[in-house]
């Protein structure tokens, strides 16, 4: 693995670019009370939605929780302003053994790709320290909204989100693919609490269902030291989503056998979870494997 240590701008570098603008979003978050209501049925093939609406003004705002989509739409009522909104707080996951966070070590070395200048990145399918290999496989553009759990699911801006997973060989980039440095990267959340990343669908690797990892920071200097999350948890792949492209796609042979041998109640993660956590653990897909998927999930935190 090529030392990181030799990168040590890193998010302090991207601070300096960005940094006014973050505490200009936080400032700009939604505080005006927009709703969100989550799910509260079970998983598998993705999460059903359910949507709960505030009207101000004759003005409707309507949340989904699954996909974090917000629409607009002009009605009669005018002058009221509905309360109510809830949503339940993603549960806690392990960050697992390769997160390069700065918690942990690989081939020896204190592993920590937060510290690396050019972390903060939309599209992460490439390597961006010592290679500039691009990790194949089915293209996935996910957008994170994250809320505030405590606040009416307000929309939380100036966040920093850190999002890893492994490549469509079962592989983590900086330990099993130790010259890698592909599909990780950090986004801060706009003022409408959403990032997005461009990456590709993960493997299933033996022992585990089918994930994606993030970590929660109140900013992006906070997420620099690798241990003030606020929240770390994972994303539960779509079952459905999951068979088309294991069995369909060139490059996942390996994860179609591992896949029948794991379910969400099975994986040591997963299993212990409620069927509203799983719903809101499940990303909303659409697409197919030729074109690619585009994926939407709602992230709540006690903030």
């Amino acid at each position: 693995m090529s030392s990181i240590d030799d990168h040590d701008h890193g998010l302090v570098h991207d601070l300096e670019i960005i940094g006014r603008r973050i505490e200009r979003r936080r400032a700009l978050a939604w505080l005006a009370g927009t709703g969100a209501a989550f799910a509260l049925a079970g998983c598998g093939g993705g999460a059903n939605e359910s949507a709960s609406s505030s009207s101000t003004s004759g003005t409707t705002t309507t949340t989904t929780a699954s996909s974090g989509s917000t629409s607009t739409s002009s009605g009669s009522t005018s002058g009221s302003t509905s309360s109510g909104a809830s949503c339940i707080a993603d549960p806690s996951e392990t960050a697992g053994p390769y997160p390069a966070d700065g918690t942990n070590t690989s081939s020896g070395a204190t592993s920590n790709v937060l510290t690396a200048s050019g972390i903060v990145r939309s599209d992460i399918r490439s390597s961006f320290i010592s290679s500039t290999t691009t990790a194949p496989g089915v293209q996935v553009t996910l957008t994170l909204t994250l809320v505030n759990a405590s606040d009416g699911c307000t929309p939380l801006a100036g966040y920093a989100i850190y999002f890893w997973q492994c490549d469509r060989s079962g592989n983590y980039s900086l330990y099993g693919a130790p010259s890698e440095s592909y599909l990780r990267g950090v986004q801060v959340t706009d003022g409408n609490g959403q990032v997005t990343f461009v990456t590709i669908f993960p493997a299933c690797y033996s022992g585990r269902y089918p994930h994606q990892h993030f970590e929660i920071y109140e900013s992006l200097s906070a997420a620099s030291a690798g241990r003030n999350a606020v929240l770390t948890s994972q994303l539960a792949m779509p079952a459905a989503i999951c068979s088309a492209v294991y069995n369909d796609a060139s490059g996942y042979s390996e994860s179609v056998t591992n896949f029948a041998r794991v379910s969400l109640d099975t994986d040591l993660v997963f299993g212990d979870n409620s069927a509203a956590q799983l719903a809101q653990q499940t990303p909303a897909m659409t697409g197919s494997v030729d074109a690619g998927y585009v994926a939407t999930n709602a992230i709540a935190v006690a903030a």
